[in-house]
């Protein structure tokens, strides 16, 4: 893995594969670019494809105060890396990111939003406040492993899932960057579909959910794309 210096000093470990034009994989949640290895490797054959762990994850330091705006500048330089200009796959939160990085005019080609987790009707941000809420309160008690479980109920796992996470061998990990639960939060801002933002999206713009996705992401997704 190489690894750049984002704007603020950050080290963002990062690594590519294959060759062609320029494609940056931004993971959601409890991820590290390890993740996205699997579609990395067909992707390959296409796309020079980059792959990266986000501050505080995997390889990549974490310095503080957490802001948006770092997060922004560390994909600056990853794609600095892949060479620019780039196409930006993200998927949940990392959909998020990818939007604020082409909103802010970085050397985005087009971009690709897979169930970017943002709330629609007053109802879910209710659910989300109360969510965020609790999970300031579990990382403040560096409760991590109570913090991963906030989520993965967040989310929709059932209690049968959960108790199967935690006993897998990725539990560790997810604890080792639970954290960063926190950004993924800031990340979406107050949750609801940000209008200026989105107008300021100047590139072809993708967004999908999957035929199992839940109704939810189905609909944010829709919101997004207007």
């Amino acid at each position: 893995m190489d690894t750049v210096v984002s704007r603020d000093g950050t080290p963002i470990g990062y690594e590519r594969r294959g060759e062609g034009p320029a494609l940056v994989l931004v993971g959601g949640a409890l991820t590290t670019g390890e993740h996205a290895a699997p579609p990395a490797e067909l992707l390959a054959g296409s796309f020079t494809v980059v792959t990266y762990d986000r501050r505080g994850r995997g390889r990549s330091g974490d310095t503080r105060p957490y802001e948006v705006r770092r997060e922004v500048e560390d994909l600056a330089e990853v794609i600095r890396a892949a060479g620019p200009p780039a196409a930006l796959y993200g998927v949940s939160s990392g959909a998020a990111l990818a939007l604020h990085a082409a909103s802010a005019g970085l050397e985005v080609s087009r971009v690709a939003l897979y169930e970017p987790p943002f709330t629609v009707g007053e109802a879910d941000l209710s659910r989300r406040e109360a969510y965020r809420s609790r999970l300031v309160a579990l990382l403040a008690a560096d409760d991590r492993g109570g913090a991963v479980e906030l989520f993965m109920t967040h989310i929709g796992l059932t209690p049968g899932m959960i108790a199967g996470a935690r006993r897998s061998p990725a539990w560790p990990g997810f604890e080792a960057i639970a954290p960063t639960l926190a950004h993924d939060d800031e990340v979406l801002g107050d949750g609801a579909p940000p209008p200026d933002r989105l107008a300021l999206v100047r590139v072809p713009a993708l967004v999908m959910a999957g035929s199992a996705s839940p109704p939810a992401m189905a609909e944010a997704a829709r919101a997004v794309a207007g």
